[in-house]
C-alpha cells in the first residue's frame, strides 16, 4: 500500500470512529488542490469517489484528463473555492461529474446558476456558504442574512438543491481550538430546521478540514474537507 492510500486509510478509520453510530458516515471530500490526476486517479482506485476543487480551471482541466475519464467513471466532484457569477456558464458546462457547488453567498450566484441550469434542464446539488467568523477578507453570506437566502433559492431557483451549509473557519480557530465558528454554524442549522420544521439530519454540515476535521465531526459536521493530510503538503 503506498502511502498516499496509507494516509486516506488512516483518515477514514479517525472519520468511521467519530461518526455517530445508527447514522452513515460522516463524507470524505479529498481536497486534490494543486495535486496531479495520477494522485486522484491512485486514491479512487481505493474506493475514494468525492474531490474537491478550488478554482473552475483547474478542476474543468482535472475532470476532463482523459486518464480520469477512462479510469474513475464515477468521480464526484464538489467545487468548494469561490465562485464567480461570469464563470458559471463554464463550471456548468466544462465539468462533467460537478456533485455540488458548496459555496453559494448571493441571490446573484444563485440566479445565475439557475438560469444556466434551465438551459441544461438539470439540477444541481448545493450548499450555502456561511461567513461564521465575519471576517472582511472572507466570502460567505452574514449568519444572520443566510435565512433570506435560502428562502430566496427555495422559492425562486428551484434547479438548486439545497442540502446544507458551509463555513471555513478563522486562523483563530486553527490556533486556539475555539471552535466558535463551527458552534454558529450549527445553530444556523437549527435556526433553519426551527423554521421549515426540517430534521436536523436532515441538513448537511460541511465544517473542518486537514487540522479541525476531528473536532468538526464530534460536533456534528456531516462533511470533511481533508486536502494535506492526504495528499501531503501543497506546492
Amino acid at each position: 500500500m503506498s502511502e498516499l492510500v496509507s494516509r486516506l486509510k488512516l483518515i477514514l478509520q479517525r472519520i468511521n470512529e467519530l461518526s455517530p453510530p445508527h447514522r452513515s458516515p460522516v463524507r470524505l471530500i479529498a481536497i486534490s488542490k494543486t495535486k496531479p490526476v495520477e494522485d486522484i486517479i491512485e486514491l479512487y482506485s481505493a474506493g475514494q469517489r468525492y474531490f474537491g476543487e478550488n478554482y473552475v480551471e483547474e478542476l474543468e482541466k482535472k475532470s476532463n484528463n482523459h486518464l480520469i475519464r477512462s479510469q474513475c467513471p464515477d468521480i464526484c466532484w464538489h467545487f468548494v473555492g469561490h465562485l464567480q457569477r461570469k464563470k458559471v456558464p463554464r463550471i456548468l458546462t466544462r465539468v462533467p461529474n460537478l456533485d455540488c457547488i458548496q459555496t453559494i453567498d448571493s441571490t446573484d450566484l444563485a440566479n445565475r446558476l439557475n438560469l444556466v441550469l434551465q438551459k441544461q434542464s438539470r439540477k444541481l446539488n448545493i450548499l450555502l456558504q456561511i461567513n461564521t467568523s465575519n471576517e472582511k477578507q472572507k466570502y460567505g453570506i452574514e449568519s444572520k442574512q443566510f435565512l433570506s437566502l435560502y428562502e430566496y433559492i427555495k422559492t425562486k431557483c428551484p434547479l438548486l438543491v439545497c442540502q446544507g451549509l458551509m463555513t471555513i473557519g478563522s486562523l483563530n480557530n486553527v490556533q486556539t481550538e475555539n471552535d466558535q465558528d463551527f458552534q454558529v454554524l450549527i445553530k444556523c442549522r437549527e435556526e433553519l430546521c426551527a423554521k421549515y420544521n426540517y430534521e436536523l439530519n436532515t441538513i448537511e454540515l460541511s465544517m473542518g478540514m486537514s487540522h479541525d476535521y476531528e473536532r468538526a465531526i464530534q460536533m456534528g459536521s456531516t462533511i470533511v474537507r481533508v486536502g494535506s493530510s492526504i495528499f501531503g503538503a501543497r506546492h
